[in-house]
Parts: C-alpha cells; sequence; structure tokens
C-alpha cells in the first residue's frame, strides 16, 4: 500500500500545529474556568498540578497533569486564553475540505467531544483504535487510506495505576454517552456480567474501556475509578499507551485528545496483528495501518521509530517473535522501511526470497540502467543493473539499448544472483528495489559463490 502524502505536507502540518495549540488552550481554559487557584503536590518525587476551589469542606481539587514546562507555561497564560472557536472551525474546514483529511463520523465525534468535556483525556485516558489512527493523518500530513481509517468503534484506555492515582474522576461513563444518545446501555461483561467495560448504542456504536493486563491474564475486569468505569485488561497495552501524544480530532472546532505515539502505534500493530487468524478483517487493517505508518515514519520520524522498536524487541522472546512474525506479514514498502532503519537484512525475515520467472528486460535512459522484475513474498521487486555495471563486466561497453537488453537477457542467470543477493544480503537502500552498481559486482560474484543455490533456499 503506497502512502499519499498530503499537498503541500509543510501547510499542513503547520495548519494542523496551529489547530492542536489552539484546541489543547481552548479545553485547558475549559477545564479549569471560574475562580480558583493552581496548587502543586509532590508524589513520589515528581510534582504533579491540582486546580483548587472552593474552600474548607467544600474545597474541591481537580488533576491538571504532571508538572512539565509545556503545563507551566499553559498555567501561566491561563488567565489570558481567549475563546477563539470560529478560528478552530476555519482551521478545521481547511484541514478536511482543503486537504481532504479524514474526520471522523459526527456520531463518533459527538462521543469524543462528549467523553473530552467530562475530562476523560484530562484524566490521562488515551484514545486508541482506529479513531486514534485517524489523527496521524493531519498530525503527520499525509492522506490515508479510507479502508483503513472505518470504524464504528471508540476505544479508550488508561494505566490502572493512573486512574488510582489522580484523585479525581469523570462522571459515570453511561450518563456522559445518554447526553449523546440516549439509547446507550452498558453491556455486561462476558466473564463477570456485574461489571461494565462497553457501552453500546442502538446504532451499533460501541464504545470500549481497556487497561494493561497486570499479569494475571484472567480476563477479568479491572477498575477505573478515575474515568468511573471498569475496563478489559489487554496484553501489549502498556507499550501502546506509554507516553502518549497531544492530538486534534477533526470534528465541528476540534477535540483535543490524547493518542499513542504514531511509533508506539505501528509497532503495537505488528504485534497485535499475530494474535488475530489469518483471513479476519481486523488482522488485515492491523497490518495495512502498520504499513502505512511504517513507510511514513521512515521518512518523517526514523529514530522515533528505532527506538520504538528497540524497547518493544528488548522485552523478551515472545515480544520478539511476534514482532518478527508482524514485519514478515507486512507490505514490503513499510518493512523495508523498518529494516532501514533498524539496520537488519532482508534475508531475516522468515521465508523471504527473491525469486524470477524470466521477466521482461527494458531500459531507463533517465536512470541508464536495465530493468527486470523479481517477486519477494507475493511482492513485485523492481530490479535493475547500472550500464556501468554492465560496461565493466558484461562487454557492453559501446553497445545500444538494445544491445545491452539482449546482453542482460544472455546473462540472466548471472544477473538474477547478483540481485538475489543484493536484495537479500546487504543493507536496504530503496525500499521495495534493488540496485546493482559496477563496484558492487566483485563481491556480489564472492557471495553467489559461498551462498546455498537458490533451489536450497
Amino acid at each position: 500500500m503506497e502512502v499519499t502524502l498530503a499537498a503541500p505536507t509543510l501547510i499542513v502540518q503547520t495548519t494542523y500545529a496551529d489547530l492542536l495549540e489552539r484546541c489543547t488552550n481552548a479545553a485547558f481554559r475549559e477545564d479549569f474556568a471560574g475562580d480558583g487557584a493552581f496548587v502543586a503536590k509532590t508524589i513520589r518525587g515528581r510534582r504533579y498540578w491540582y486546580f483548587q476551589s472552593g474552600a474548607g469542606a467544600k474545597r474541591v481539587q481537580r488533576y491538571v497533569g504532571p508538572e512539565t514546562p509545556d503545563l507551566l507555561h499553559r498555567i501561566e497564560r491561563q488567565k489570558e486564553i481567549r475563546d477563539d472557536e470560529r478560528e478552530r472551525r476555519s482551521l478545521v474546514t481547511t484541514l478536511t475540505r482543503s486537504y481532504n483529511l479524514p474526520r471522523p463520523v459526527p456520531e463518533i465525534g459527538d462521543i469524543i467531544a462528549a467523553l473530552a468535556k467530562a475530562g476523560v483525556f484530562r484524566l490521562r485516558g488515551v484514545l486508541v483504535g482506529t479513531v486514534a489512527y485517524q489523527t496521524y493523518s493531519a498530525m503527520l500530513g499525509v492522506r490515508l487510506a479510507t479502508a483503513s481509517i472505518q470504524t464504528g468503534d471508540v476505544d479508550i484506555a488508561q494505566f490502572r495505576s493512573i486512574s488510582v492515582a489522580v484523585e479525581d474522576s469523570t462522571p459515570p461513563v453511561l450518563a456522559v454517552l445518554r447526553e449523546v444518545d440516549k439509547s446507550f446501555r452498558a453491556v455486561p461483561h462476558i466473564v463477570d456480567g456485574r461489571r461494565v467495560t462497553s457501552y453500546a448504542a442502538k446504532s451499533g456504536l460501541r464504545v470500549d474501556f481497556l487497561t494493561p493486563d497486570q499479569g494475571a491474564k484472567t480476563g477479568s475486569p479491572q477498575s477505573l475509578p478515575a474515568l468511573n468505569t471498569d475496563a478489559q485488561p489487554l496484553q501489549f497495552l502498556d507499550f501502546l499507551i506509554h507516553e502518549p501524544e497531544h492530538a486534534v480530532i477533526l470534528h465541528k472546532a476540534g477535540i483535543a485528545v490524547l493518542v499513542p505515539s504514531p511509533a508506539r502505534y505501528a509497532v503495537h500493530k505488528l504485534i497485535v496483528s499475530r494474535r488475530r487468524a489469518a483471513g479476519v478483517a481486523k488482522r488485515d487493517k492491523d497490518l495495512q495501518q502498520a504499513d502505512v505508518l511504517l513507510q511514513i515514519l521512515g521518512q518523517k520520524r526514523p529514530d522515533e521509530l528505532r527506538l520504538a522498536w528497540q524497547e518493544a524487541y528488548a522485552r523478551g522472546p515472545t515480544w520478539r517473535a511476534l514482532l518478527d512474525q508482524g514485519l514478515a506479514s507486512v507490505g514490503d514498502v513499510g518493512r523495508d522501511w523498518l529494516l532501514k532503519i533498524i539496520d537488519r537484512r532482508r534475508s531475516t525475515i522468515l521465508g523471504l526470497d527473491l525469486t524470477f520467472n524470466s521477466p521482461p528486460v527494458s531500459y531507463d535512459f533517465s536512470r541508464d540502467v536495465a530493468i527486470f522484475r523479481g517477486t519477494a513474498l507475493g511482492h513485485i521487486v523492481s530490479c535493475a543493473i547500472s550500464r556501468e555495471a554492465l560496461d565493466d563486466h558484461f562487454g557492453t561497453d559501446g553497445l545500444d539499448q538494445k544491445g545491452r537488453i539482449e546482453t542482460v537477457l544472455k546473462h540472466r542467470s548471472k544477473v538474477e544472483e547478483l540481485a538475489r543477493a543484493k536484495y537479500l544480503s546487504w543493507p536496504v537502500e530503496d525500499p521495495g528495489a534493488v540496485l546493482i552498481r559496477t563496484n558492487e559486482v566483485p563481491q556480489l560474484l564472492k557471495e553467489i559463490i559461498l551462498a546455498p543455490t537458490s533451489s536450497s533456499r
């Protein structure tokens, strides 16, 4: 799946950055309006801020967040933040209409807006799943494929340790959701019918609450007191929602939310795709989303992608096995971008080989190369050999285009072996492609002699 960059990308990302700042400020102003003061608490050596109003028995403290330079700046400017809803609506319209970036269906947008107003994201709930994935379009300046952004669910995750520690809470979830759609009902949990982790409307929309599995693996719901609900524990979720990023849902005037970092989202999708049966639609969507993000992040945020992969890979043999299996299943371009960033060879991918079936040969004058195609795990690989390599090692000096093509056909087996050796065993240069240069041929020939034959691969 090829990625389409939003054009012009820089303008999209600048517009989005402006909207993100405005939406975050607006949410802060709304959350902490009225008379009160910001106060700090030190908990386990770290400072956390609260907004305190009232006095004596009527004193109320609302959670603001852990101390960061950005938060301190926002606290300092809180009185100066103005209502700029009109400007925010204009920016959302620019991104969705002028640049065709995705927005959620109105019903989902309204649900997320209600959850945000209730304090879900202020209390460090994290929006996960496909609705979170949609936010990466504006964040990264790309147009996401329609098939990979469709959903009827809203998924919210939170660490139970955070939920207990913040000493603040939202109204009951069902009450919040019924302000949007009175048909919402609590769905009894399949393991413990007295507990509720999911809420469903007659339209089919669902809101699910999740929390990282703490190791018991019983499937029993866990309480999230800050969000006034129970949540379904899931393995690998702690990796996904660690250090989330601020983002905007492109709905009405924009909704400030927290989402997983795109790099963690991509790596997490490689893992969870292996937990679904082959042919299941959700598995295909997992791999599509991972492939797209690997391509984008490989170009825009390579360091973040490398660090996310390294952290996940260091978590033990189960994680490594799932990551390697996921990488073998994802699209070839996204896979190659990741391999390039983490400096791994394609030969480490289970079952990967480059094969040829007497492909036609053509000549590209713009690049001065002879071109032919191979296949690897069902994907077409563009292979090429430079004119200099043909002249120096196959005696084509002085020949025209037709003569070079005939030479490649005459020495097809050797040229294909050169391409296979470089594609599999050398560092990835061009995702989904391989080019043979003249200075590389001697070393490649040595490797061909030492390597097992293609029939034994």
